[in-house]
Parts: structure tokens; sequence; C-alpha cells
């Protein structure tokens, strides 16, 4: 048996936004509870309801900026920068910004849509 497994097709999960959103690790691609690993691409002017996620969300900037309201302040991120944000911690993440964010996120445990607990409206 092999020790090692090469992802040669995450699973695209469907938006109604136009974000890419590609699972390379996880729950959806690879039944994965403890960490997920996913490659995507915020359009410009994108946003997100604010959310209070049960997992760690780790997000390295390829390309592009994003915008995180944390806790009421906002970061602001580009190419080559990351953040850790901790699980139960109030957050947007938007793309107000004219050029495509391109970006990676982990998640740990492993994104749950059920422990993410967006906000309505």
């Amino acid at each position: 048996m092999s020790k090692y497994f090469i992802q040669k097709a995450p699973f695209v999960v469907p938006t109604t936004d136009g974000k890419l959103i590609e699972e390379h690790h996880g729950n959806a691609t690879t039944n994965n509870p403890d960490i997920s690993i996913a490659h995507m691409i915020a359009p410009p002017q994108w946003s997100e309801p604010f959310q209070t996620p049960e997992f760690d969300e780790y997000t390295y900037i390829i390309s592009g900026k994003k915008q995180f309201i944390i806790d009421g302040e906002t970061v602001i991120l580009g190419a080559g920068q990351s953040i850790k944000i901790e699980k139960n911690t109030r957050v947007q993440y938007s793309n107000p910004f004219d050029e495509p964010c391109e970006y990676i996120a982990i998640c740990q445990p492993a994104f749950d849509f059920t422990k993410v607990h967006r906000e309505e409206g």
C-alpha cells in the first residue's frame, strides 16, 4: 500500500458568487476530517457574510489582495503574505479590489459547512 497520495482531481465546490474553490484534501475530496487544503480564486468585488467557524483557518495569498475583518479590525494581505485566524473568531472574507485574489486556504480540523456558522443577511 502506498504511503502517499497525489491529488490529480480536486473537488470543485459549486458556488453562486463566482469564487473558484478546488478542495485538494479534506471532507469533500478525501474524507479527511482533520485538515482541508483548498486552492481558491476570489473574483473582484467578492465577499462572504460574517462567520464564526469552529476551525482554525490559514490563508496564503498567491496573487492579488484579500481583505479580512477580524473581530472588527480590517486586515489586508497581499501576495506572499499569510495569516492564521483562530477558531471561534468572527471574521468576514472579501476581495473589494479590482483584481482577482488567488490563495490557498488550510482549515484544521477540515472545513465543514455545518461548522462555519455564517450570519444571515
